[in-house]
């Protein structure tokens, strides 16, 4: 009761104690101490210590199988922790025992979702569980936003997810690359740089997440491609932009920035699992056409 009392008022810490301290007197009733536990569960989960809370969700279905609030509350650590089939499994669970917990049908079909795009992005994540985790957490933790196909307007994958394309290109990874987490556990992408004025591209099928963009153009660039007659695409002379189709959008990015700063961006979308930038010679005519119409955000 007292548990009750500090959860009622927030105050989660305490109601932990509290709950601890009930189970602490060991009672010989089985669903007594499953209701200690799974509330003990949620005050952990508010304070954000989801593997303590899963943990409590885990014995408390153990003394009580058919206790739908601490399935409930499993799943919902598990979708926490980025264990997305772990969750599914939870969810089905709890759906045969209530097949219309609102809860549940909303998060199996969310984990449903969040598993398939990151097997989408790196399919050997469906066949190493570590992968998956690491690439979960990678992802979330930087905040990527990631499309893999047209959504219907009214359905997201995650908050602020929205579908873009680019102008006469597509972005899908043709060369088989992949993005990977090296030994160091950073990520690297297959990155692709579009040239709109001469219709060519350049694809990087590795670029390390802290490498910065000129880097990459000084090599790139190091001597001019053949379709470049005028003798303009110099690194100092290209101005690199990322579109947001939905928007009618240009954002010009730094050069000195480095992959995941950019990807960071909050109107930046990962479509393919595959990062696309545009390259434009500094005030071409080309370029001035090309943003015609289109709300332009400079360095």
């Amino acid at each position: 009761n007292e548990g009750n009392e500090y959860f009622r008022e927030k105050d989660y810490r305490r109601a932990v104690i509290a709950y601890t301290e009930g189970l602490k007197k060991k009672s010989e009733d089985p669903e007594l101490n499953a209701v200690l536990h799974t509330n003990r569960g949620a005050a952990e989960f508010h304070l954000g210590n989801y593997r303590s809370a899963l943990n409590d969700a885990i014995q408390a279905k153990k003394l009580k199988p058919t206790h739908l609030k601490a399935i409930v509350r499993g799943a919902l650590c598990h979708m926490e922790l980025k264990n997305f089939s772990e969750a599914i499994a939870w969810c089905e669970e709890g759906l045969q025992i209530d097949s219309k917990e609102k809860k549940l049908v909303e998060m199996r079909a969310k984990a449903d979702k969040l598993k398939v795009n990151i097997t989408a992005l790196c399919p050997e994540a469906l066949w190493d569980p570590g992968l998956m985790s690491a690439l979960c957490k990678f992802l979330c933790r930087t905040n990527i936003k990631l499309v893999f196909e047209p959504l219907d307007e009214e359905e997201e994958l995650s908050d602020g997810l929205a579908e873009i394309s680019l102008d006469g290109f597509h972005s899908d990874n043709a060369m088989g690359a992949k993005v990977h987490l090296d030994a160091d556990g950073n990520l690297n992408w297959p990155v692709l740089f579009l040239y709109p004025e001469h219709e060519q591209t350049d694809f990087i099928a590795a670029f390390h997440e802290n490498s910065r963009f000129i880097d990459h153009l000084m090599v790139m660039f190091a001597e001019l491609p053949p379709w470049d007659l005028e003798r303009k695409y110099l690194p100092s002379n290209l101005e690199l932009y990322f579109e947001d189709e939905e928007r009618a959008e240009m954002y010009e990015l730094n050069p000195e920035h480095t992959l995941l700063q950019v990807l960071q961006h909050k109107r930046y979308f990962v479509k393919a699992g595959t990062p696309t930038v545009l390259a434009f010679v500094k005030r071409s005519p080309f370029s001035k056409k090309y943003f015609s119409g289109k709300k332009v955000h400079r360095l």
